[in-house]
């Protein structure tokens, strides 16, 4: 088959995050299938566009064997909610342009993934003009979410995001949910029948971790980064309203007396501020770095004691896992999880963790406590993660199983 693939970040080789699609894309590249992707020139946590994209609008390039047609997106993406609103809107405006007249050739489906929900404008008129089947992707319930952070609160911008949400899952031919709890939403709540929806959630990427775990030297990598003494909780990820991580500076206050040091890996709209905060509060264990690419990601997770799922306190997040602890449980490194709903019942079931109540700081002190009298809890839960994950969540096996549902799509239409 030729795919192509609609994402706004899907991530360049170098970009620190999430890499579903683009190991999705590998491991079906690799199975004889072409796929061909339409992404955005701005990284979710990046405040500039690469020197590359700045003054282009449409660039090819080859990441790996993936033809990958990088569009523009508005540099206001990370200046506020009207500049990130823009942002959305850009990149659906240059993907459908690259989508109807810069990619060539004939293709059998076009797939969308969601957020942000108004691509899928994008691909269904593309989809439309060349006659194909659309699978649509839910990585988060978008109105949902937004309005749950508070991000969004315009009644007119909720009510088009709503009106979009409904155009696109009704001409969708399928709808890929990540989580039980978005394809009971969508079956008992939006109406979605179920012959229309199938759930191929996130993965582990065991081919990296166990790459790294075969030959990583743990010792020497704290010993150069100054975490040998310390007792290392790492949280990968965005720093945005959504993750709401001043959370972690409250905890890491009323650890100060241990030797616990809390590693922020990342970028966002709202680091600057937290960083600031941070030093308002004379917080000495919490360390803000950099992003990262991925492989050096999971060497920071496999030199942690434990790895940190954090979210903002809200309903709409119990739907949701979250990527990062995929990455957590490939790496053999147990989880602190701040999210409640789907997520805790993941970490319990795995056996691989601690659940925390989110933004509740005497419940962060409570178990964090708890496992500096028990270390010994950290190998055992760090070995059921991995093992559940290998078990029910590997990327490779997920990957061959979306793919046979997208063949009966193209093959049915």
């Amino acid at each position: 088959m030729k795919i192509l693939l609609l994402h706004q970040y899907f991530l360049e080789d170098d970009d620190p995050g999430g890499s579903r699609w683009n190991e999705m894309s590998k491991t079906w590249i690799e199975q004889g299938h072409e796929v061909i992707v339409i992404a955005g020139m701005m990284h979710y946590n990046g405040n500039a566009k690469r020197e590359e994209y700045k003054g282009r609008y449409f660039v090819k390039k080859k990441q790996g064997k993936v033809d990958v047609y990088r569009t523009h997106v508005s540099e206001s993406y990370n200046s506020g909610f009207l500049g990130r609103l823009w942002g959305y809107f850009s990149f659906m405006f240059s993907s459908l342009w690259a989508g109807l007249f810069k990619v060539k050739g004939n293709y059998d489906v076009v797939i969308v993934t969601s957020p942000p929900l108004f691509v899928g404008i994008s691909g269904y008129l593309i989809a439309l003009f060349k006659r194909l089947p659309m699978v649509f992707e839910i990585r988060d319930l978008w109105p949902e979410s937004a309005i749950d952070t508070g991000v969004l609160t315009n009644k007119w911008v909720i009510k088009m995001a709503y009106w979009i949400e409904k155009f696109i899952y009704k001409r969708a031919n399928l709808i890929n949910v990540l989580t039980p709890a978005f394809y009971n939403t969508l079956r008992d709540k939006k109406g979605i029948p179920i012959d229309k929806m199938v759930m191929i959630p996130n993965a582990a990427d065991f081919s990296l971790s166990e790459t790294i775990l075969s030959k990583f030297n743990r010792e020497e990598f704290r010993e150069e980064h100054g975490l040998t003494e310390h007792f290392v909780i790492t949280y990968v990820g965005a720093h945005g309203v959504a993750n709401h991580l001043e959370q972690i500076l409250d905890a890491g206050k009323l650890l100060e007396d241990t030797n616990v040091l809390f590693l922020l890996i990342g970028q966002g709209m709202e680091k600057n501020r937290l960083m600031e905060r941070a030093k308002e509060m004379n917080v000495k264990n919490v360390r803000f770095l950099d992003p990262v690419p991925k492989s050096e990601v999971f060497k920071f997770i496999i030199a942690s004691e434990m790895g940190a799922s954090v979210l903002k306190k809200v309903d709409t997040f119990k739907t949701i896992y979250s990527n990062k602890t995929f990455d957590y449980f490939s790496c053999k490194t147990p989880i602190l999880m701040a999210i409640d709903g789907v997520s805790r019942e993941l970490l319990e079931e795995a056996k691989a963790g601690s659940y925390v109540e989110p933004e509740n700081k005497m419940e962060y002190d409570r178990v964090i406590r708890e496992y500096l009298n028990d270390m010994t809890r950290l190998t055992v839960e760090g070995e059921n993660g991995f093992n559940y994950a290998k078990s029910n969540f590997d990327r490779e096996v997920l990957a061959k199983k979306y793919l046979l549902e997208i063949e009966k799509i193209v093959n049915h239409v």
